[in-house]
């Protein structure tokens, strides 16, 4: 009797420990599928804007010059894994930001940024903190860090869990961080975000898509979330 409770109690943990591995994988929720522009809205605005992006041959284009402002998702995220692809016209810059807060005028006064770039034709190419995969202006790609061609497809990926932090760019892993760290408050000790108290600091936020004014396509993304119970 002994033994057929004792294997009793080992199938039972045996199954909750697969029953958590099962709810540990959320599943991924598309946010554009190449049509529908139902998850995001303007920053600050209610709606979709009415100029500026477009969906184009199934992906999302914000126009040069089209007055567009930043695009950010209707719903607000923790920890997750958000995968999408980029591609820029020559000399173009954007960017996609995370946690980010609605309480400043712009995205980037609360939201750490995954640089979009052509390193090639833009300054910020110049500097490796600020070219792409980066994490804007704080830590540079490491030399892992593999970019396709102008006009071509690059695939991304952020994983953000608590404050631990990775940028993903054509299948590398490009940056890591720890948010929370010594090392990463001393950076943004000495960076442009110094006077900005709630940059990276917010527990949840919107994912943003930058307008910096020029042609920048995004395609295929989609997120999973990582606090699911």
């Amino acid at each position: 009797m002994k033994q057929i409770r004792l294997l009793g109690a080992q199938l039972l943990v045996a199954m909750v420990g697969s029953i958590s591995a099962l709810a540990a994988e959320a599943p991924w929720i598309v946010l554009f599928d190449g049509s529908s522009t139902a998850a995001f809205r303007g920053y600050k605005q209610p709606g979709f804007p009415a100029k500026g992006w477009e969906v184009v041959d199934g992906a999302l284009h914000v126009k040069a010059g089209g007055g567009a402002g930043d695009l950010v998702t209707r719903e607000q995220f923790r920890d997750f894994e958000l995968e999408f692809q980029w591609k820029v016209a020559p000399g173009a810059n954007s960017g996609v930001m995370y946690r980010v807060s609605e309480a400043y005028d712009a995205p980037w006064n609360t939201g750490p940024e995954y640089q979009v770039l052509d390193d090639s034709r833009h300054a910020d190419g110049k500097n490796p903190k600020t070219s792409a995969g980066a994490l804007y202006a704080l830590v540079a790609a490491n030399s892992a860090k593999s970019l396709r061609p102008v006009g071509d497809w690059n695939s991304a990926r952020i994983v953000l869990r608590g404050s631990q932090l990775e940028h993903w760019l054509n299948g590398q892993k490009v940056v890591a961080l720890d948010l929370a760290s010594p090392a990463a408050k001393e950076l943004m000790a000495q960076s442009k975000f110094k006077s900005l108290p709630r940059f990276a600091q917010e527990a949840s936020g919107y994912i943003c898509f930058q307008d910096h004014g020029d042609d920048v396509w995004f395609r295929d993304i989609r997120i999973r979330k990582l606090d699911q119970p």
